[in-house]
Formats: C-alpha cells, sequence, structure tokens
C-alpha cells in the first residue's frame, strides 16, 4: 500500500499502520467481508484495509480518533459517497447506534496501549455483533484464547470467552507495520455466543469475582477472595479452596458469582460494565 500522505505515525495513539500487501490481503480473505455485511473499522489509519474492504463493500463505516487523518481518508476514498466517517475515540463511542438491522462485524488494527480496555468495552456491546476480527499484540490474543492452567490465562480470557468463541488465526511479524513495533501480532476472530454458554445472574457480581481473584493471582483462592466468601462455602460449592485463580474455569467463577447473588437475594441483570 502506498504511504505517500506524509502522516507521520503518532506514538500517543499508538499507531504502527499496516503496509504490506500479502499480509493485507490475508487479513481480508479472514474477514471474508460480503457487500450485504455491516462492516465497521476501528482505527482504519491510512486505509490500507480499508481500500480492499470498500471494493467489495462500499457501505463501510469507520471510527477514527486522530483528526489529521480524516481528511486524508475522504479524500483517498472520495469516490465512495456511502462511506462514513465517525471521529470519535472508540473507547467510549456507541456501536449500537450504527445497527440498522444486520449486525456488525467489526475489524481493526488495534492499537496496543488500548487494545485490553477498547476489548471489553466491545464485549459489553455484543448484542448487535455478528463477528470481530483484530490485529493485536501477540500476548494479548494468547490471553484471550487461554485456558485454565495457562500462565496467560486471566480476566482478559475468561471475560472474553464469557461472550465468545475466541479464535487465534495467525501471527503478523512487526516488518509488516511502520514504524514497525517492538512485538509480534497476531490475528483473532472473536464470535459472540447465540446463547451464553454460562450465563451468569448478575454480570457485574461475575466481573468483580473475577478482578478480585486475579487481583491476587499468586495467592490461593481460599486467601484471594476472602472478602467474598469463605473456604468452607467455596468448598460447598464444589471447589477447591487452594486452588490459585488461573485453575479455574469459567463455569465455576460463574457458581461463585451466582452463590453470591443468591446470598444477597440480588435480581438478575445481564448488563453491565468493566
Amino acid at each position: 500500500m502506498s504511504q505517500k500522505t506524509g502522516h507521520q505515525a503518532r506514538k500517543r495513539f499508538g499507531q504502527n499502520f499496516l503496509h504490506d500487501p500479502g499480509v493485507i490481503e490475508r487479513i481480508v480473505r479472514a474477514i471474508n467481508p460480503k457487500p450485504e455485511d455491516a462492516l465497521v473499522e476501528i482505527g482504519p489509519g491510512l486505509g490500507a484495509i480499508t481500500e480492499e474492504i470498500l471494493t467489495v463493500n462500499p457501505r463501510l463505516q469507520v471510527v477514527e480518533l486522530d483528526r489529521d487523518l480524516i481528511p486524508v481518508l475522504r479524500t483517498k476514498f472520495f469516490n465512495y459517497p456511502e462511506f462514513r466517517i465517525h471521529e470519535a475515540d472508540a473507547l467510549t463511542f456507541d456501536f449500537s447506534q450504527l445497527m440498522e438491522g444486520t449486525p456488525l462485524r467489526i475489524i481493526g488494527n488495534l492499537p496496543y496501549n488500548i487494545s485490553t480496555p477498547l476489548i471489553f468495552h466491545l464485549l459489553e456491546q455484543a448484542g448487535v455483533v455478528k463477528d470481530m476480527h483484530f490485529m493485536l499484540q501477540k500476548e494479548v490474543v494468547q490471553r484471550l484464547a487461554a485456558v485454565p492452567g495457562d500462565r496467560h490465562y486471566g480476566r482478559l480470557g475468561i471475560m472474553a470467552q464469557y461472550f465468545c468463541k475466541v479464535q487465534p488465526l495467525f501471527e503478523v511479524g512487526p516488518g509488516a507495520f511502520k514504524p514497525a513495533p517492538k512485538v509480534d501480532s497476531a490475528i483473532v476472530r472473536l464470535v459472540p455466543h447465540d446463547r451464553l454458554p454460562h450465563p451468569a445472574k448478575d454480570l457485574r457480581t461475575l466481573q468483580t469475582v473475577v478482578r478480585t481473584a486475579f487481583n491476587a493471582r499468586r495467592k490461593t483462592l481460599r486467601k484471594g477472595l476472602a472478602g467474598l466468601i469463605s473456604a468452607e462455602q467455596l468448598r460447598e460449592l464444589g471447589i477447591d479452596d487452594g486452588l490459585r485463580p488461573e485453575n479455574l474455569g469459567l463455569e465455576e467463577y460463574v457458581r461463585i458469582a451466582d452463590f453470591l447473588v443468591d446470598q444477597t437475594s440480588g435480581s438478575g441483570n445481564e448488563g453491565g460494565d468493566d
């Protein structure tokens, strides 16, 4: 892809522009865009992936924070009258407003410095999403897909898997970007579950349990969760209180959270934030 705009990647936005045509083609093939899709791209940058998507789906919408890039994108894609740019911060953007009957397909080369909070923000809006394809730091993809006992397993993976099926696709080396990042990247596909495999009675309670456990990830559950639940109560739930947080699966965290909800006679809630 041509990089003749003169725009310098900005460190404060975590910008690393994709330029390798082979990688771009592989990403677009993985996304497999269709003309009828409701596609939304986060942080299009100089439009490397945008250009390829627009040839298939001219109604692509993008969310871009860097106001200096917006005129570059408008000029580059002036011959696509249905192409829409939303100047906004994806971390606070309400993606549901873009849905007009068709669930959203969200794509993006996400800045490494905001990728985790942005994924949490998008998971909260999973109800309006068909799927998500992201370029992320390789370690973040490993965390998203990690299973109990894996050293990468933690809060991000548990909450991502609560809402979505996580599919790591392929890795991308630093040379595919300008400037080249100091880390390897990877592409991941997140597909929201049609039905949650382990629905919690109250999402906020589940988030609190998981966050509390992993804030003390080196401690046993007996010690780490002492402020929420007793060792005896954990054992009553069939959970070994001597385990560490990374040894517990999603279903067991939901079991703990549901117990706490029942203890306080709280009502169910599928909403929530993090």
